[in-house]
């Protein structure tokens, strides 16, 4: 088993971030794995997800699937 944690080094925001609601999402792949972080506090840490798992979150939240 690999514990070794994942470098993600290029995050890029939402384009649909800049609003004024303030809730703003970045980005970054690292081999099959995909970060998401908090683009106001990114020292905070990240969520790493299985390719998979984020192509899952990005049609459920598209589609109106989920209370954001």
């Amino acid at each position: 088993m690999n514990t070794t944690e994942p470098t993600f080094t290029h995050w890029r925001k939402s384009s649909r971030s800049g609003g004024s609601s303030g809730q703003c999402v970045e980005v970054a792949q690292a081999s099959a794995l995909v970060g998401i972080r908090d683009s106001k506090n990114p020292h905070a840490g990240h969520l790493a997800v299985n390719r998979s798992v984020f192509a899952e979150l990005v049609s459920r939240v598209k589609a109106g699937g989920l209370d954001l």
